[in-house]
């Protein structure tokens, strides 16, 4: 998949005017394939809030697809100079702040919607965060307003007891930017 990736990726990025100086791929994980660029012009790639570089991703996979003549498309992360990996481990952070709340009020909260990418994430991360083994997360909510609900998992909470949102009117405006911009 590296040298077909490797192939695909300059020969696209040229025909669209996108200038690169180093792509790497990374398929050691085999639920996913990271491939870094390096870039001179990286906002360019990037796009407003990250639209050029989930179009060239999105371009990239059904090209693999197609060629390769898979029944879907691999999972491939296109990051560009750390754009997306920085969104990854803001993600994290507020997670991990919003895990700590959970604990200490014994309640569950909801995080803002946000895309099946960055869900993915807190599963994935909570789930194998050793410290965070007593707190489970699901997906609620339909479309674009699905959401992530942390809550403890043993029945250290009422049945009955309120879902809190994580952002409330008033609430810190740096966890309110935080989600604004997740781009994936």
């Amino acid at each position: 998949m590296q040298d077909l990736i490797k192939s695909i990726l300059p020969e696209l990025l040229g025909k669209l005017n996108l200038s690169f100086t180093d792509i790497r791929v990374d398929d050691a994980d085999d639920t996913m394939i990271r491939v870094d660029i390096d870039s001179t012009d990286a906002s360019r790639l990037i796009g407003w809030h990250g639209e050029t570089i989930n179009s060239i991703q999105h371009l990239l996979k059904a090209l693999i697809r197609s060629q390769k003549k898979l029944e879907r498309s691999p999972f491939i992360v296109l990051d560009v100079d750390g754009y997306r990996k920085a969104q990854e481990e803001k993600v994290c952070r507020i997670a991990e702040q919003k895990v700590d709340f959970v604990r200490r009020k014994k309640t569950r909260i909801a995080l803002p919607p946000m895309s099946p990418y960055f869900r993915r994430i807190v599963h994935l991360f909570v789930a194998n965060h050793p410290s965070m083994q007593d707190i489970l997360t699901e997906s609620i909510g339909d479309g674009e307003y699905r959401q992530i609900v942390l809550r403890l998992k043993e029945g250290s909470m009422d049945e009955g007891e309120e879902l809190v949102p994580s952002i409330e009117a008033g609430d810190d405006k740096e966890t309110k930017d935080a989600f604004e911009n997740l781009d994936v």
